[in-house]
C-alpha cells in the first residue's frame, strides 16, 4: 500500500508560482501566527496532496458544511488560480449568489505532550473564501470535471467514456477564485513546558498518521478479461 501524500508528490509536481499567497484582512492569521505560511505553493501543496473539501455556506441563515470532491487549476482563469466544485443543478448549496468557504484539512501527526494542555496535531491545513461564478463554458466545464475525477484518481478521466448531454445538464460546475486563501501547518514535536520534561514518566512524541489504500475490489459485473489498470494499480 502507498502513502497517498507521496503518491501525490510523484505524479503531480508542484506547481510553479512566484506569487506569495497575500491574505486579505479576512484572511490574516489572528491566532497560532506562526503555524502560518505566506507562500502561494504552499497552498497547492495542500490542494493537491487531499481527496476531500469541505464547502461551507449559508442557506437560510442556518451554517451548513458539506464534504465534496473537488479539482483545481493553479494556471485556471480566475484571479490566483480556480478551485472547482460541482454537483447537481438542483443543490441549493451551490447557487453563486453569495460567498462561500472551502476548508481542506490533511492530518499528519498526533502530538502527545506530557499534559494535556500541549496535545496538538502536526497538519496542512487551507481556507478559501470568495464568491463563485457558475461555469457555463462547454470547454472550461469538460475541463473542470475531468480535474475533479483527477483528484480523486490521477489520469483516471482520459480511461473514461464521454460525459452525456443529460449528463452535463444535470451538473453544475461552480469556479471558486484561489486568491482569498490562508494556509496553516504544523509539525514537529510537542511543546512541553520545561518544567515538566523529566519530572513526570509520562511518553512524549508523535503518531504519524496517514492515508492509505487497500486492495482493489472489481465490480461485481466487471468482465473476467478486463485487468486492474495502471493508473489504479499505482494507487496500491
Amino acid at each position: 500500500m502507498t502513502d497517498t501524500v507521496a503518491l501525490a508528490e510523484q505524479l503531480s509536481p508542484t506547481p510553479l508560482s512566484p506569487t506569495p499567497l497575500s491574505p486579505t484582512p479576512r484572511t490574516t492569521h489572528k491566532r497560532g501566527r506562526h503555524h502560518g505560511v505566506a507562500e502561494r505553493n504552499a497552498l497547492f501543496d495542500v490542494l493537491r496532496c487531499a481527496k476531500l473539501c469541505h464547502l461551507g455556506v449559508a442557506m437560510d441563515g442556518v451554517p451548513l458544511v458539506l464534504p465534496t470532491a473537488y479539482g483545481f487549476d493553479p494556471n485556471g482563469p480566475d484571479q490566483g488560480g480556480t478551485l472547482y466544485l460541482h454537483g447537481s443543478v438542483a443543490s441549493r448549496s451551490l447557487a453563486d449568489d453569495g460567498e462561500i468557504c472551502v476548508t481542506i484539512t490533511l492530518l499528519d501527526g498526533l502530538v502527545l505532550a506530557r499534559s494535556s494542555f500541549h496535545h496538538s496535531m502536526n497538519y496542512r491545513s487551507a481556507v478559501i473564501l470568495g464568491t463563485p461564478r457558475i461555469v457555463t463554458d462547454t470547454e472550461e466545464r469538460l475541463t473542470a470535471l475531468n480535474l475533479i475525477v483527477d483528484q480523486v484518481v490521477p489520469e483516471r478521466s482520459g480511461h473514461l467514456r464521454a460525459s452525456t448531454r443529460k449528463e452535463l445538464a444535470a451538473t453544475l460546475v461552480l469556479a471558486l477564485p484561489l486568491h482569498e486563501a490562508s494556509v496553516k501547518t504544523r509539525t514537529g514535536g510537542p511543546g512541553d513546558d520545561a518544567a515538566d520534561i523529566g519530572v513526570e514518566k509520562v511518553w512524549a512524541g508523535v503518531i504519524p498518521v496517514s492515508t492509505r489504500f487497500g486492495e482493489p475490489v472489481g465490480a461485481t459485473d466487471l468482465a473476467a478479461d478486463i485487468e486492474l489498470p495502471e493508473h489504479v494499480s499505482q494507487l496500491i
